[in-house]
């Protein structure tokens, strides 16, 4: 693969234009299949085998027209001090509102009348109005959104309190700022750590191109494939973080390359040829973390799985020849001025890397010690983990969201936020059965009369639990309809959908794990030709993704320094949350791994000490991935700031997964066992090493060209002599 990808940068390096020009071709292209592709028409969300969904596709083919699938809204309004909302001017409001909201939207499908269906508080205090869609929030435009709050703030003018809750005023996730500000800090890091504003630049530079592609064509295939707009949220967070990492690398290489005085064009190549194949293989492992996420089941996230893989496929291949092309390009101007002045660059000379790696060989067992213990501490907490979907309880309290939950909650009790929707396959006799059955349950606090369908044939029964949604007590009260009921009975509903997604991804979590760690587990033994090594870094990844949920638990769900992150309430985490974090974490995980250990197991195959190689691997390799990990910390605490829970969560939970990741794990806990392990580190049984396929991640056919040119060379001095 090393001669393979030598060639590959030379050619890249020799033939920079057309290489330049292909790639730019290529953002164009994207870029106007974009801007000319129909918009996505639907952002569904189905879970394929649960009851819930069965119950909703039931729904679609025997209450046609009634949107099973669509947003919904509540409208809470709550009277003045001292008055009732069915006093006749309140109840004036009310009305001119619900008139409103009918003739506001041509995507609404009704609007409930709070006075016919008796939606007011027994106290007289609180009522609200139900409006329906017939599609689903991520599909209705801002005009939609402002006609629905709209018609809320005239019936404030008259002294009621109007809040709106539910789901149609989910927007699509904002994005721009937050990869702003991560972009940002990514250049500080990088001139810093390159001194030079060309080297700095490339990498962002590159990145951004893939970006530019993988996005695009994520735009241009979202109606015909059914992509939703989080797809391509993960594939721009994703796509930076390995673009800007394996540019980096590849730009680290060849000034290295430099510093040992080679020209530049076989710098570039042997820079390809070297770190370029830990390249493909730190990307090979993060497209199969991403692709792995078929396993879950859920269409949703194997196409986001599978479009983020294809952005992390582009970032190689543009690592691989558009760096080289643009080094070409650079010309020395890639190293910093003081480096050209001196016509060198680092070479051999001791730095950070060889001082920290220095004193870990000389304290292997109390680096080892300090870092399993600490990261086992953090993990506690992940113990008591309970997972669930964020619901308006988690919105913070200052939103018209949480206004509403907590008016309907006071009103009408908590359960009242989170109704059961259960759909009966049978006539009336059967739904009345079925409702008689329900109510005699201990945590049901109501049960509505059951809605029948023109054929006669479907019911729909409406069941009000006496406990918030996210409540355990909810859950169980779901288990316990179905258990009992019987199988032409079947809930559905937010609530119980919510009940079903936490389900799948507790089932697949292990499937995925095994998935993901054991092909990981195959790669890594064919780079580094050991058992051990691999084990290690596959060990190393598991203990800091546990610490990093124990670290999730304790802010977001017991409210440790929850006010220094801004988490207003506490809660379930989110349950899509560890595998979430498992594919993304691993996948730059492996990088860090690959680029960091490739180095040293290169300076060991090359004649050098296991310990000499460790310094050897942490000189070349330490500030880099410090670099790296420092730019990714940055870009994921940029959510942190979000107003979303869930995306403050994902934002907290990846940055400090990386953090335990790149500085505990691979800085100190990776260098820590290899001491100790010695040699032992790189043995491979024989029978394994003769099945497994070579593929000099190392370089070794690069280094047999140097010595075949020495010798050459030597052989014509000896003829001229």
């Amino acid at each position: 693969m090393a001669t393979f990808l030598y060639k590959l940068g030379r050619f890249a390096f020799r033939r920079r234009r057309f290489v330049a020009l292909v790639w730019v071709a290529l953002l164009a292209l994207a870029g106007v299949a974009a801007s000319s592709a129909s918009t996505a028409t639907s952002n569904s969300f189905s879970i394929p085998g649960t009851e819930a969904q069965k119950a909703f596709d039931l729904l679609d083919e025997r209450f046609p027209g009634t949107s099973a699938h669509g947003a919904t809204a509540r409208v809470v309004f709550k009277a003045p001090a001292g008055q009732k909302m069915t006093d006749p001017a309140n109840k004036a409001e009310v009305q001119k509102v619900v008139a409103e909201l009918k003739s506001g939207s041509k995507q609404v499908a009704s609007v409930v009348d709070p006075y016919a269906a008796k939606a007011v508080s027994r106290d007289g205090s609180v009522a609200y109005t139900q409006v329906s869609y017939k599609v689903s929030g991520m599909e209705l435009t801002d005009e939609d959104r402002e006609a629905l709050t709209g018609a809320g703030e005239k019936a404030e003018g008259s002294g009621l309190t109007v809040e709106i809750g539910g789901d149609a005023l989910q927007a699509a996730p904002e994005t721009g700022a937050s990869e702003v500000i991560g972009v940002a800090i990514a250049a500080v890091v990088l001139l810093i750590t390159f001194g030079s504003l060309v080297a700095a630049g490339l990498p962002l530079v590159t990145a951004i191109i893939g970006v530019g592609i993988g996005v695009s064509t994520i735009t241009a295939l979202a109606n015909v494939l059914d992509l939703g707009s989080t797809t391509a949220t993960l594939a721009t967070m994703i796509g930076l973080a390995v673009g800007i990492d394996y540019a980096l690398f590849i730009v680290s290489r060849y000034r290295a390359e430099l510093a040992e005085g080679r020209e530049r064009e076989d710098a570039a190549g042997r820079a390809v040829g070297t770190a370029g194949s830990a390249v493909v293989f730190a990307g090979l492992t993060v497209v199969i973390a991403l692709v792995g996420l078929a396993v879950v089941n859920i269409p949703m996230l194997s196409k986001m799985g599978f479009a983020a893989a294809g952005t992390v496929a582009i970032a190689v291949l543009i690592a691989l020849t558009l760096i080289p092309a643009l080094l070409g390009f650079a010309g020395r101007q890639v190293l910093g001025r003081k480096v050209r002045k001196d016509k060198a660059v680092d070479g051999d000379k001791p730095n950070m890397g060889t001082r920290w790696a220095g004193f870990v060989l000389r304290r292997p067992v109390v680096v080892l010690l300090l870092g399993v213990l600490g990261l086992g501490a953090v993990a506690v907490p992940a113990a008591s983990l309970e997972m669930g979907l964020p619901d308006d309880g988690s919105q913070p309290t200052s939103t018209t969201q949480r206004k509403a939950y907590d008016l309907l909650s006071d009103g009408f009790g908590p359960g009242f936020n989170g109704p059961l929707l259960i759909v009966v396959d049978g006539g009336k006799a059967a739904a009345d059965r079925t409702a008689k059955d329900i109510r005699k349950l201990d945590d049901v606090a109501a049960v509505m009369p059951a809605t029948m369908n023109r054929a006669g044939d479907t019911a729909m029964i409406t069941v009000i639990p006496k406990d918030r949604p996210s409540s355990t007590e909810t859950e169980d009260l779901v288990h316990t309809i179905r258990d009992t009921s019987g199988d032409d009975v079947y809930v559905t509903g937010t609530t119980a959908m919510n009940i079903d997604f936490s389900q799948r991804m507790n089932d697949a979590l292990v499937p995925y794990l095994a998935l993901v760690v054991g092909l990981a587990f195959l790669l890594l033994m064919v780079v580094f030709r050991s058992v051990l090594v691999p084990l290690k870094a596959a060990l190393g990844f598991l203990l800091s993704v546990v610490a990093a949920l124990g670290a999730v638990v304790a802010v977001f769900q017991w409210g440790w320094l929850g006010s220094l992150f801004g988490v207003e309430q506490t809660g379930p985490i989110m349950s899509m949350m560890p595998i979430f974090m498992v594919g993304v974490v691993f996948g730059l995980a492996m990088d860090y791994e690959v680029f960091l250990v490739t180095r040293m197991r290169e300076a060991f195959v090359h004649g050098e000490g296991p310990g000499q190689a460790i310094v050897t691997g942490f000189r070349h390799g330490a500030r880099v991935v410090t670099a790296a990990a420092v730019i990714m910390i940055a870009v994921f605490s940029g959510f942190i700031g979000s107003s979303e829970q869930m995306v403050k969560m994902i934002g907290f939970g990846l940055a400090i997964a990386v953090f335990f990741d790149a500085f505990v794990v691979r800085m100190a806990i990776v260098p820590a066992v290899l001491a100790l392990l010695g040699k032992r580190a790189w043995w491979l049984p024989r029978w394994l090493d003769r099945v497994l396929p070579s593929v000099d991640v190392e370089g070794e056919a690069l280094q047999e060209k140097d010595l075949v040119a020495d010798d050459a060379e030597g052989e014509r001095e000896l003829v001229r002599a």
